[in-house]
C-alpha cells in the first residue's frame, strides 16, 4: 500500500503528518521507514521522557504506562498535582516508531517541549479509516482546508517553536531524518523551521516519571484501539504462525459417544479459544506485509464472536442479523460523523440486533489482548476512563441464564449429574425405541397454534379492502391510508373479508440443508394423544450429541406439524413426495397433502417455488408464507433444540440432564 503514503519533505527532512493512537498510521510508519531509510528518527515527544519511554517499549507487546506528575493549570494554592498517563500500546505511531528505531538501530529523539500547564481539550478529526481508502495525501490537505481558520494556543506556538529547533538542529547533523508528528502541528512546524530560532524555554529534566504494568482488566477499557485490534495488528508485525485449525465444540457441555467412551472431551481454556481466533483472524485482514484493513477486522471479529455464541448457546447467527448489524453499526457511527463504529457502538448493535448473549461473548473477544498479564518486575495498575479522559459510557449486558429457583443458587446448572465412571451413560441406550420430552412437546404445540393464528390473521389482512369513506364505516378507519392522504382531506376506511377455510399444516424451515450435511437424520412421529400433532422433520444426528443415560440432543433443521395426530406415513420414505427439491419442499408437499384445511402455513427465509404454488392451487389449498425474519428471534431459539429420549422409562429422569 504504497501509494496510500505521504511525507510532507522539507529539506532533508521527511515529516509524516499522524493521527495518535490509530492503527492506520502506525501502519504508514512502517512504510515511512522502509522508503526514507533514515538516519535518524524525531518523534512528537519530550526528552525528559526518553530513558523511560524506551523501557516501556522493550516491554511491548505487554503494555506498559508512563505516569508522572505536573503541577495544577489553574495554579491554585493547596490544589493537588495532576497525574498524566501515557499508554505504550502497540498501535500508536509514536510506539511504532520508537519499535523501530530499537529493531532496527537508529538513532531516536524525543524533540517536544515539557511543558506542566499544557491544557488537555479534544479535536473533532474524520475517521483514520478514510486513509485506508483515499491515501494520507488526500486526507491530509482535507484537513488542513477544514483547519484553515483555526489559531493555536500559546501552549501549542511554544511547543511548535521547540519542535522546529531540535529538528533543524537533527537535519544539519543528518542525512535523512524522519520526523513523526500530530497532523495539527506540523504545517506551522514547518513553516517555523524556515527561520531562525532559539532554544525553547522548558523543564529540563522530572524526578517523579514512572513505568508502570497496565492490568489485564484495565486494557478492556483505557486503550486508544480496542484490545482485539491491536492484538491483530501486534500478531502481524511480525512473520505469522500457521492459522490454527478451528476448535469444534470447544465450550459445549455435551459429548459424542465415542467421546464418552475415552472419558469425554476436555474443555479448552477460553483464552486459548480467544488466542487462536487472534491468530485466525491475523491471516485474513490483509497480506502478508501489508496494512490490516480496519473494517476486514470489525467483519473477523464479527465472525469469530459468531462462532463462540454458537458453540456456547447452540444457535447461530442468521444472515439478516449479520446485516442488521452492520447497518445498524454503521449508521449509529455515521451519527458521530465516523465511517466505522468504535467498540460501544458496535456492542449497542450486537446486543440490539442479536441477544445479550452475542453481545457479551463479542465483548470478550473484543476486549482480549493476549500478552497482558500481572508481572513482579514492575508494579502494576489499574485506570479506568475516568483517570484518563474524565468520563465513560456504559453498557450492560444480561445473558440469559437458568430461572433462579426457591432456595437454589442460580449457578445450580453447574452441578447437574455427571458420568461416575467414562461410557455409564451409554449404558442408557438399550431400549430400541424412541419418544419426545414432554414439556417440549406442549411447547412446540403452543407455537403450532400461534402459528395458525398468525397466518390466518395474515390472509385477513392480504384479503382486506381500502376505501374512501363516503356512506359507511365499514370495519373501521384505516389509520394509515388517511395519515397517507391527510393532504386531501379525506378519510379511508378498512373492510376485512372473510377468508374461506381454515388453516391446517405449519411447516417451519430454519435451514433448507442445501448441502445434504447437516441435518442428516430424518424422522416422522406419530402424536400420543387427541391434543397432539403428528410431526415430520430433520435434524442433527441423536447420537452426536449425548447429554444423559438414553437421552440426546438435537437440532431441528425444519419440521411439519399435522393435525388431527395418528395419520401421517412415513413421509421421507414416500415414493410420491419424491419430485421434491431437497428435505424442506419436502415437508412443505408433504403439508399440502395430510393438510385438511384450504390453508397451509409455511415459514421460511424464502418463499417456496412458483410451481409448489400451482401444486397447491390443483389440490384447492393455498400456501401462507411468513418469513422467519418476522418472527422472534428468542422464540424460535426455544423451539429449535429438542431432546430425543431411547425408551418411556427415560421420561422419569430427564429432568435431571436436560438443561
Amino acid at each position: 500500500m504504497p501509494h496510500k503514503l505521504h511525507l510532507e519533505k522539507f529539506g532533508n527532512v521527511y515529516a509524516l503528518p499522524v493521527l495518535h493512537y490509530r492503527m492506520e498510521f502506525a501502519s504508514l510508519v512502517r512504510k515511512a521507514v522502509d522508503r526514507v531509510n533514515p538516519d535518524c528518527i524525531a518523534i512528537e515527544l519530550p526528552a525528559t521522557l526518553h530513558a523511560v519511554f524506551m523501557r516501556g517499549i522493550e516491554r511491548l507487546p505487554q503494555i506498559s504506562v508512563l505516569t508522572y506528575h505536573v503541577s495544577p493549570v489553574s495554579h491554585t494554592r493547596n490544589e493537588a498535582p495532576q497525574t498524566v498517563y501515557l499508554i505504550i500500546e502497540p498501535a500508536d505511531p509514536l510506539v511504532e516508531a520508537a519499535r523501530l528505531s530499537l529493531d532496527r538501530n537508529i538513532p531516536l529523539h524525543c524533540v517536544d517541549v515539557d511543558l506542566d500547564d499544557y491544557p488537555s481539550h479534544e479535536e473533532m478529526l474524520p475517521d483514520s479509516y478514510a486513509v485506508q481508502r483515499i491515501g494520507l495525501k488526500v486526507y491530509y490537505d482535507e484537513y488542513l482546508k477544514s483547519r484553515r481558520d483555526d489559531s493555536p494556543g500559546r501552549h501549542d506556538v511554544h511547543r511548535e517553536q521547540g519542535m522546529a529547533y531540535r529538528v533543524r538542529q537533527l537535519a544539519e547533523q543528518h542525512e535523512r531524518v524522519l520526523f513523526v508528528t500530530g497532523m495539527s502541528h506540523l504545517e506551522r512546524i514547518k513553516e517555523q523551521c524556515t527561520r531562525l530560532q532559539v532554544p525553547p524555554l522548558e523543564r529540563t529534566r522530572r524526578s517523579n516519571i514512572r513505568l508502570v504494568n497496565l492490568h489485564p482488566d484495565s486494557c478492556r477499557e483505557v486503550l486508544g484501539e480496542f484490545p482485539f485490534l491491536s492484538a491483530v495488528y501486534e500478531t502481524r508485525r511480525r512473520t505469522l504462525p500457521p492459522e490454527p485449525v478451528r476448535e469444534r465444540n470447544s465450550m459445549r457441555r455435551s459429548f459424542h459417544a465415542f467421546e464418552l467412551i475415552t472419558g469425554g472431551k476436555q474443555d479448552i481454556p477460553e483464552e486459548e479459544i480467544l488466542r487462536n481466533a487472534i491468530l485466525r483472524s491475523a491471516h485474513h485482514v490483509g497480506k502478508q506485509g501489508e496494512s490490516a484493513d480496519r473494517q476486514r477486522i470489525i467483519l473477523r471479529l464479527f465472525q469469530e464472536s459468531s462462532s463462540h455464541y454458537k458453540q456456547e448457546t447452540g444457535e447461530p447467527v442468521h444472515l439478516w442479523q449479520k446485516r442488521s448489524f452492520f447497518r445498524f453499526s454503521r449508521n449509529y457511527a455515521l451519527t458521530s460523523g465516523m465511517l466505522l463504529p468504535d467498540l460501544y457502538q458496535m456492542l449497542a448493535a450486537a446486543r440490539g440486533c442479536v441477544d445479550d448473549n452475542f453481545a457479551y461473548a463479542f465483548y470478550r473477544l473484543a476486549t482480549f489482548y493476549p500478552w497482558q498479564q500481572e508481572t513482579a518486575e514492575i508494579p502494576t495498575v489499574r485506570l479506568s476512563p475516568e483517570d484518563l479522559r474524565g468520563g465513560s459510557r456504559k453498557i450492560r449486558f444480561r445473558p440469559k441464564t437458568r430461572r433462579k429457583e426457591k432456595g437454589l443458587s442460580h449457578l445450580q446448572f453447574l452441578k447437574r449429574k455427571r458420568e461416575s465412571r467414562p461410557g455409564e451413560w451409554l449404558e442408557g441406550f438399550d431400549n430400541p425405541s424412541i419418544c419426545s420430552y414432554p414439556p417440549e412437546d406442549l411447547v412446540i404445540e403452543d407455537y403450532g397454534r400461534f402459528l395458525r393464528r398468525k397466518g390466518a390473521k395474515q390472509l385477513s389482512e392480504e384479503h382486506s379492502r381500502v376505501a374512501e369513506f363516503t356512506s359507511s364505516m365499514l370495519d373501521g378507519i384505516d389509520m394509515r391510508e388517511t395519515l397517507r392522504n391527510i393532504h386531501e382531506g379525506k378519510i379511508y376506511v378498512r373492510e376485512n373479508q372473510r377468508v374461506k377455510g381454515g388453516v391446517g399444516s405449519v411447516v417451519v424451515i430454519f435451514d433448507e440443508d442445501r448441502e445434504m450435511k447437516k441435518f442428516p437424520y430424518l424422522m416422522t412421529w406419530l402424536g400420543e394423544h387427541e391434543q397432539e400433532s403428528d410431526m415430520a422433520f430433520y435434524a442433527t444426528v441423536p447420537t452426536d450429541n449425548i447429554v444423559g443415560p438414553g437421552i440426546t440432543r438435537c437440532e431441528y433443521g425444519g419440521l411439519m406439524l399435522s393435525f388431527p395426530p395418528r395419520r401421517m406415513q412415513d413421509v421421507w420414505q414416500d415414493a410420491d413426495y419424491r419430485f421434491a427439491r431437497g428435505k424442506a419442499e419436502l415437508l412443505l408437499v408433504a403439508a399440502l397433502d395430510y393438510s385438511r384445511e384450504k390453508h397451509v402455513v409455511y415459514v421460511a427465509q424464502r418463499p417456496p417455488r412458483s410451481f409448489l404454488k400451482q401444486l397447491a392451487a390443483r389440490l384447492g389449498k393455498s400456501i401462507v408464507h411468513i418469513p422467519l425474519g418476522s418472527l422472534s428471534p428468542v422464540k424460535l431459539k426455544k423451539i429449535r433444540i429438542f431432546h430425543v429420549l431411547f425408551g418411556n422409562d427415560k421420561r422419569n429422569n430427564a429432568r435431571d440432564y436436560i438443561w
